[in-house]
């Protein structure tokens, strides 16, 4: 099966809502109460060999010191996060199209949601409104 069919077929199984936006491009949300509080609007593309999935995190008004995602990137595995000259905070990961299979888009998917509830909780426990995910240190 093509990676392009197993990619929509997993989406069809995922609760929440997802649909195509292009030959061989996705979007997927994920519910605010499996996201720490507001939606995770997550795109998938496929091209140039690589799964490619994206999501913004964090407003620029969450105050992220750019400096820090760089030391988040170092405790992360498959994912980064990166920000856009406004500010914006986003998470990043990408999987080789011949590890498309429903595992491998589980992870990818799922890293992709961790390293976003950990940012929004790293924040949030930063000002005293969520407990720490204990994957990223506040401030650390």
């Amino acid at each position: 099966m093509a990676a392009a069919d197993l990619v929509e077929a997993y989406l069809a199984e995922l609760p929440g809502e997802s649909r195509r936006l292009a030959d061989a491009e996705w979007g997927l949300t994920v519910p605010a109460d499996a996201a720490a509080g507001w939606p995770l609007h997550i795109g998938l593309r496929l091209a140039e060999g690589l799964l490619t999935a994206r999501a913004p995190v964090l407003d620029a008004e969450a105050g992220v010191d750019p400096w820090m995602l760089l030391r988040w990137n170092r405790q992360t595995r498959m994912v980064r996060f990166g920000c856009t000259q406004s500010g914006e905070t986003w998470v990043h990961a990408d999987l080789p199209v011949a590890a498309v299979d429903a595992r491998g888009l589980d992870r990818l998917l799922g890293l992709v949601c961790e390293g976003a509830v950990a940012a929004r909780y790293c924040v949030g426990a930063r000002d005293h409104e969520a407990p720490q995910s204990g994957w990223l240190e506040p401030g650390g």
